[in-house]
């Protein structure tokens, strides 16, 4: 029997309390692809356009009270592994999350999605999490001054400067509120560092407060020339990371919230995952990193929103970001760090789930974690992870505990890792 539909007015809270704790997002994510090179106020506008639609579209198919935005994590490894790194074209690293959103599709809307969810191991997963998390606290740190280059040792101590001493203002306000479940933790951080900015002069104000809209970014991505066989590895990378992301998301709050159907499984998954898959093409089109369901939208459930017209008001919240590109632009880079820092401490804690007792369960995991954040690059630390886990277990002799998915999964990465070498 499913439970009573809460009344509107809990919905509305429910919805608007979601959106404030996803709302930093509107900040963030322009300022982490702006370093691509792509105009902040048009990334502005097309992180807005993607949470609003497909936050409505989470709410109206799916039903389900859930914020979708572009994914902490997939955006920086878009601007310093793609573009940054590997010197793709901005244009051209679109095209490559929209080619990721057409494969997660097809797996979304077919038997694919259970069988290739069910074959990817519990311990690569939480290793996945783990070293993006390592990942966004490493450019935080970096976007901080905590942290800075070095010929010798590769890394040192960076040179403390004003904008340090501001990040960990922001931070501490961070973590208190958060100490406090407040919803506007996130940007009251980044709001307590940037009026400290423009007090010791880091900052400036905008000549106006407000802009129309830039959709300059819009269908900007390069669709033919992201097809690259060198680039497949990436694009590869990209489905996986945002399979576990949703996979994740929904499990994990549907489990922590009560949000199961009557056989204790996560309701909705199917529709919650083709609107995550529709997220990540859409993401393309409009000119942003792919998007996904947030893990923070469990405040907005916790305060009662159980249906998808929690996702409608949370989604009506972002349109009048629209208009504050001018603003948003306002914000240095250090202070948004901490929140790179903190979100990374989050997906940190799935470490918990690692299964270290067998070498061929911890080595996988090991290099999953080691390698993404020490080569900048989520695509090496998953596909190295899924080959050395079939690889390791076939050596212990567990090789029947691997699955033909996942069989097959490692020889796609394995052929995707020589392509990688001899690029």
């Amino acid at each position: 029997m499913s439970e009573p539909a809460p009344a509107l007015r809990t919905e509305v809270i429910a919805g608007i309390t979601t959106f404030f704790t996803v709302a930093y997002i509107v900040v963030v994510n322009p300022t982490i692809l702006a370093q691509s090179g792509m105009a902040f106020s048009a990334v502005l506008t097309a992180t807005v356009l993607l949470a609003f639609s497909m936050t409505l579209f989470m709410g109206v198919y799916a039903k389900l009270p859930f914020a979708v935005a572009p994914g902490m994590g997939i955006n920086a490894f878009f601007t310093f592994t793609l573009v940054l790194g590997q010197g793709v074209p901005w244009r051209t690293a679109l095209g490559m999350v929209f080619w990721s959103g057409v494969l997660f599709i097809v797996v979304s809307v077919t038997p694919l999605r259970e069988q290739v969810a069910r074959a990817i191991p519990a311990n690569l997963r939480s290793a996945a999490a783990v070293g993006i998390g390592l990942f966004l606290t490493f450019i935080g740190l970096k976007s901080a001054s905590f942290i800075a280059s070095d010929p010798v040792t590769f890394v040192r101590v960076g040179h403390f400067d004003r904008g340090t001493g501001l990040a960990l203002v922001g931070l501490l306000v961070i973590v208190l509120l958060l100490r406090k479940n407040h919803p506007l933790s996130f940007l009251a951080g980044i709001g307590v560092a940037t009026l400290g900015a423009l007090v010791v002069g880091a900052t400036r104000l905008p000549d106006a407060v407000v802009a129309l809209p830039d959709f300059s970014a819009v269908l900007q991505l390069d669709v033919v020339g992201s097809l690259q066989l060198t680039l497949l590895p990436a694009i590869v990378a990209l489905f996986f990371t945002d399979l576990f992301d949703s996979v994740s998301t929904f499990v994990g709050v549907a489990q922590a919230t009560g949000l199961v159907d009557a056989r204790g499984e996560p309701r909705n998954l199917r529709q919650g995952l083709v609107v995550d898959a529709f997220a990540t093409f859409g993401a393309g089109l409009l000119g942003t990193s792919a998007g996904t369901a947030y893990v923070e939208s469990a405040a907005g459930i916790s305060v009662g929103g159980r249906t998808g017209r929690t996702a409608m008001v949370t989604a009506l919240c972002f349109l009048p970001c629209l208009f504050i590109a001018p603003l948003a632009g306002m914000v240095p880079g250090f202070a948004t760090a901490p929140v790179l820092i903190v979100v990374g401490a989050s997906m940190f804690k799935a470490v918990q789930g690692i299964k270290l007792t067998h070498l061929e369960d911890a080595l996988p995991a090991f290099l999953t974690i080691a390698l993404i954040p020490l080569t900048f690059s989520i695509t090496q630390g998953i596909l190295w992870g899924f080959v050395s886990h079939t690889v390791l277990y076939a050596f212990a002799g567990r090789g029947r505990e691997v699955s033909p998915m996942l069989v097959a999964i490692s020889c796609v990465s394995a052929c995707l890792l020589v392509l990688e070498a001899v690029r």
